[in-house]
């Protein structure tokens, strides 16, 4: 019982000793408060630390030109693209082409074995010969008189089915031999020789890089905004800074009829090779020009779906600024379009704009301090 009304007590002393020391502190900031500054302001009155007046970069609205634009996304695909495969199932003899080269139209790139072929290929030239030569001996005792002529005839259809066998050897040679339908760059491949090839197997792909084809879609309530032979410009991820120049080429007859949409064809020039097949486009359909009133983004205030700014004004011989709210319209280059709330007359706040409240004095960057003279430079 005795140790535990020792720890009782104990206890409260150490609260009225906490209880104390907070008393103390309180006196001492109230001391320190009377006759001093307010809390949150400097010796030398509002402003920033210190009370100094902060110095502000001011800017006025220009007239500047806004294009309205329409933006689809789309998906690159070469001006011609194939993936070449045997028609036969064969073992390749010769490949003639490394990964990324560039071949020319009609170029050999796979060659397959044509023993078979070859063979077949002699016996039927072997029996055209003979089939000729007996329609012509035939043909000269008709005109003797010495043959029928249906009997000529026949010799006649011999010879030709034997030329026809002739042409059939030769295209199966031809299917033994792969070539390039138009020029381009092929991709990468694993074909060696000694691989069996099957119908329909993929050797490589072969793509024409010169252009780009993209084809989007445009909702159709924005058809109007569209036509043939229209300018296009269009951005990658891979290169945000660039800007791709196109066309389109042909707009769809139909509009889908789950999407609402019309598919536009275009063609973009790659001279440099950047725009590869299968790459994300975001196309930019232009919907107009107009030139509106401009102020630098970093001067517009954004709060959820409003905007302001901070006006310069003059308020007993002292500048200020206070906060005035805007219509902003199109986003481009780093500039905003102001469609309300200021004139070409207004100055700006341009930057800092969490630095500074509506009512606060400021002063222009590079003035000098009031009351004082301009700090001089160092040297």
């Amino acid at each position: 019982m005795l140790r535990r009304h020792f720890f009782l007590a104990l206890a409260v002393g150490v609260v009225l000793l906490m209880l104390a020391v907070g008393g103390l502190k309180v006196l001492s900031s109230g001391k320190a408060t009377q006759g001093g500054a307010p809390p949150g302001m400097g010796r030398g009155g509002p402003g920033g630390p210190r009370g100094e007046v902060p110095q502000v970069s001011l800017v006025s609205p220009v007239n500047r030109t806004f294009t309205e634009r329409l933006e689809l996304l789309g998906v690159a695909k070469g001006r011609q693209s194939v993936t070449l495969s045997a028609a036969t199932t064969q073992l390749v003899s010769r490949v003639l082409f490394s990964p990324g080269q560039t071949v020319s139209r009609g170029q050999v790139l796979v060659e397959l074995k044509t023993t078979e072929q070859d063979a077949a290929l002699a016996q039927a030239r072997a029996r055209e010969v003979q089939a000729r030569r007996a329609y012509e001996r035939w043909r000269t005792l008709g005109e003797q008189g010495y043959a029928s002529a249906a009997a000529v005839d026949q010799y006649e259809a011999a010879w030709k089915s034997a030329r026809a066998d002739v042409g059939a050897a030769e295209s199966r040679l031809g299917d033994r031999v792969i070539r390039a339908p138009f020029a381009g760059v092929v991709g990468l491949s694993d074909i060696a020789p000694g691989a069996i090839i099957n119908p329909g197997a993929a050797i490589v792909t072969l793509d024409d890089l010169s252009a780009v084809r993209v084809d989007f879609q445009v909702p159709d309530r924005f058809l109007s905004a569209v036509r043939e032979g229209q300018a296009l410009t269009a951005t990658v991820d891979a290169w945000p800074d660039a800007r791709f120049s196109g066309r389109i080429l042909r707009l769809d007859t139909r509009i889908d009829e789950r999407t609402r949409a019309l598919t536009a064809r275009s063609e973009f020039a790659s001279p440099d090779g950047r725009l590869k097949p299968g790459m994300m486009l975001r196309v930019g359909v232009s919907q107009g020009v107009r030139k509106a009133l401009a102020l630098p983004e970093s001067a517009v205030a954004v709060q959820g779906e409003g905007a302001s700014v901070f006006v310069v004004v003059q308020e007993g011989g002292r500048m200020t600024v206070q906060q005035r709210p805007v219509v902003a319209g199109l986003r481009q280059d780093g500039w905003v379009e102001i469609l309300e709330g200021v004139t070409t007359a207004d100055r700006v706040v341009a930057d800092g704009l969490n630095r500074i409240q509506s009512g606060q004095p400021v002063r222009p960057a590079g003035s000098p301090p009031p009351g004082g003279a301009a700090p001089r430079r160092a040297g």
